[in-house]
């Protein structure tokens, strides 16, 4: 359960847009764009990316990142802070 200071989201990121760039950092730039996006959508100062979703951007290698990502997002209200996981695995 979700305490009171705490937001919980579902999301499926589109990471489409990097494939317009160059191809050699592709998975660098679909990182950065995951770090955007939750800034922007949960108003988060500080966002942290967990490893798994890490490997999963890098499993086809930097030039062929996923064209979309689902995550979950647990934010913690009083510090800004964002967490992402891979919406596979439980909280």
């Amino acid at each position: 359960m979700s305490e009171a200071g705490e937001i919980r989201r579902t999301y499926v990121i589109p990471i489409y847009r990097v494939y317009w760039g160059r191809r050699k950092n592709r998975a660098k730039r679909a990182i950065r764009l995951i770090r955007e996006f939750v800034k922007r959508h949960m108003k988060a100062e500080r966002v942290i990316i967990d490893n798994k979703v890490n490997e999963y951007v890098w499993s086809r290698g930097i030039e062929k990142p996923p064209r979309r990502v689902k995550v979950n997002i647990v934010m913690d209200k009083k510090e800004k802070v964002a967490k992402v996981f891979l919406a596979e695995e439980e909280l």
